[in-house]
Parts: C-alpha cells; structure tokens; sequence
C-alpha cells in the first residue's frame, strides 16, 4: 500500500527544510541533472522538487506516476538519475528497480519514501538501488543526489578508462597479429631465397670445380687434393644452407603438414639432446591452414626449448588429438616439474609467446606443473572448418625455380 502523508505532516516537513543545514558535498559539474520521479502523490512531488532547489542542485524534473509512463520514459530519455517511491498502485518497488536496472543500468537509483523497514532496505540495495531516503526526512535527499551522481561519474569514468584500456589491448593484439604474420612470411622468403638461390649457387660451383678437377695432370696430384679438399668444403655449405633454410621454415610443415613437421622436430631434438621425444596423433588430416599449422609448430618448438634449459627430463610424450571441436596438443616430460610462480612470472617470455600464439587463433595455452613429476603443457585452439589440404594449393609455375642443392626435409 501507499504512505500517505497528512497535510500538517507535509507543511512542518516542508517548514523543517527551508531551516535544515543542508550539507554541502556536491558534485564538481554544476550542469543541469535530468531527472525521473516515480510517484503517485502530487504533494510529495512537490516536497521533493522543493529539496532540490533548496539544495541548490540545478535539475529538470520529470514525474510519473504508472509503470507503462515509466518504461516510455525510459526508453525515450534515459535519465541521469532516478527517484522512485516504494509503495506504487500498479507494481512495487522492486519491479522499478528491476525495470531501470534493465533499460538504464548506469543511471543511479534513489528510493524516496514513507516507510522503509530496515530488512527491505539491505534487500533493495543488494538489487542495485544506490541509495534511501525517508520522506520525512528529506533534508537527506540532497546529500544522497550529489553522493550518487559523484559516484556515477566515476564509474563513468573508470568506464571509459576500461574501455580505452580494452581499445588499446585490441590494437595491440591486432599489431601483435600482423607482426606474427610479417615475420613468418619474412622467415618463409629468406629460407627460400637461402636455399634455392645460394643451394644453386653453390652447387653450381661444385659441378664447375669437379669439371676442372677432371681435367688437371695426373701427375699434379697436390692440386687434385686441394680440389677434392675444396669440393668437400662446398658439400659442407651446402649442408648448412639447408641447415639455416630449415631452422627458418621447415619445408615439411608446409609440405606434408603438422604431424610430419611435429615428429621431424622431435627427432631432431632427440637426436641433439638425447632426450627420449615420441609423438603420437589421433588425427588422420593434419595439413590445415598455414597460421594454425606454424602456431602450433612454434608452441611446439618453445616448449622443447624450456624442456632442454629447465626441466631436467630424460623423456617427452608429445599428443595431437581433437576434443569437442578444438584441435589439442599436448606435451608432457618426466622433469622436476615448473612451479606456479615460474608460470605466473612476467619475464617467462617463452611463455607469454606461446600464450599469444594461441590466443591469436582464439586458443589457449595451459601449463601445469608436478614437483618431480613434470611439466604439461596444453595447447588448445578450434579446429578451423576447412582445412587447407596441400594438393589444393597451387604454384605459379614463373615462380618454380630449379633446386640443385640438398632437397629441403
């Protein structure tokens, strides 16, 4: 039910006003306050208009008194402040709350009414209600306006800082993107170039120094040892050409896909630390899109670097499965095992690149560590719709050129 107030009640309550020392606290801003009164009664209307201009708060007052009027309202001027009645004839207080909540989220919310027990206040002001204010005792109203619309600016504020802040993340993270991608296509073209163009080089040389050799006195035999010496040497280039070709691209990534390319860096890796690497894949199509292909590669290629400089393992059981739609690598060593504060540490680079790898294709990077049981590291991204299958793709034949050094793995 409504609270009625008595007109003897409204004049010493308005008389108590105009002597009240209001305090003071107002908000920086002196522009003008829009305001939506939800009530019913035209004399407390009054007595709430009369306590703003008493307090000296420069507002436009708009008043209401259905729910149909306040929704209409709501949706054709947001207000920037809200005082609202408890007890109304068609629907409470709490259905205002919720319907500003709803349609004005930002704007604060003040209930001005009769009575208001102390058990129904906690309750509205866990549902969002900023503030309360008795109606005889509205010498509190100007104090709750200006203490609701300080606190309004600065979530307004914090608003737009966090906004700002989320701008800026995007912005870094799309750089971030176009970098991976420059340095992978720059790291693509250079393992190229190295390989086809200096493989050709010297390989052509070594077919001249063998033409000449042939060539040469039988009895200068100290110059066929240089030769043989010199021809030697270029097997040796031509074996480091293809050496930095690969470091910078292994052609079988994009060649025969990650699999292929995954049990190719284990064996390496085997080969050159001893450590026991083997590889196991659930998946019969592993060619997919080149950035899924070279994010999983290179996570796949940091975390056997961190297993050789930390873990102290002697084996690495390396998993390629798919679970629920999402493409799952995971790589797990019998090490001692990184701790919590090793994977939360903002200088672990090698961490943090494999984390943006994944989350740039809308995965994750999870790493989970047993003291003297080992390290798991789990990459997770979705498994893209269409995978790129490699007999799909095709070469512009004024762009093959002949490849007379060592052939690429």
């Amino acid at each position: 039910m409504r609270t009625r107030t008595s007109k003897s009640n409204q004049a010493s309550g308005k008389a108590a006003l105009e002597k009240a020392d209001v305090p003071q606290g107002r908000p920086a801003a002196r522009e003008t306050i829009n305001i939506l009164l939800l009530e019913d009664d035209t004399r407390d209307a009054d007595l709430v208009r009369h306590a703003l201009r008493i307090g000296e708060i420069p507002f436009r007052l708009t008043c209401v008194d259905t729910k149909t009027a306040f929704v209409q309202h709501l949706a054709r001027s947001p207000p920037d402040l809200i005082l609202s009645d408890f007890a109304l004839p068609s629907f409470d207080g709490y259905s205002a709350l919720q319907i500003a909540r709803e349609k004005c989220p930002n704007a604060p919310f003040i209930f001005v009414t009769g009575t208001l027990g102390e058990e129904v206040a906690i309750k509205t002001l866990k549902k969002g209600a900023t503030d309360y204010v008795l109606k005889h005792r509205l010498s509190r109203l100007v104090p709750a306006v200006n203490r609701a619309l300080i606190e309004s600016r600065q979530r307004a504020g914090r608003r737009r800082a966090e906004e700002r802040l989320r701008q800026s993340h995007e912005q870094l993270r799309t750089l971030s993107i176009h970098l991976q991608h420059v340095r992978e296509e720059e790291r693509i073209r250079i393992a190229r170039e190295v390989h086809d163009e200096l493989g050709q080089a010297l390989t052509g040389l070594k077919l001249q120094l063998i033409w000449l050799t042939s060539r040469l006195p039988g009895n200068l035999k100290s110059l066929r040892e240089k030769a043989h010496a010199m021809t030697g040497q270029i097997d040796q280039t031509i074996e480091s050409v293809r050496r930095i070709a690969t470091e910078l691209r292994p052609g079988v990534l994009d060649n025969a896909g990650l699999l292929a390319a995954l049990e190719w860096q284990a064996n390496q890796f085997e080969s050159q630390t001893g450590i026991r690497c083997a590889v196991k894949a659930d998946l019969k199509e592993t060619v997919w899109d080149q950035d899924l292909n070279t994010a999983f590669f290179r996570i796949f290629q940091e975390a056997l670097t961190n297993i050789v400089r930390h873990a102290e393992a002697t084996q690495v059981e390396v998993r390629l499965t798919e679970i629920s739609g999402q493409l799952v690598l995971q790589v797990r060593d019998n090490g001692r095992g990184v701790s919590e504060a090793e994977v939360q540490n903002t200088k672990s680079i090698g961490l943090i690149g494999m984390r943006e790898r994944a989350i740039l294709l809308g995965g994750e990077v999870r790493v989970r560590g047993e003291p003297g049981k080992g390290t798991t590291v789990t990459v997770r991204i979705p498994r893209p719709s269409n995978p790129s299958n490699a007999s799909q793709r095709h070469e512009n034949p004024s762009d093959r050129r002949p490849r007379l050094g060592a052939p690429r793995p």
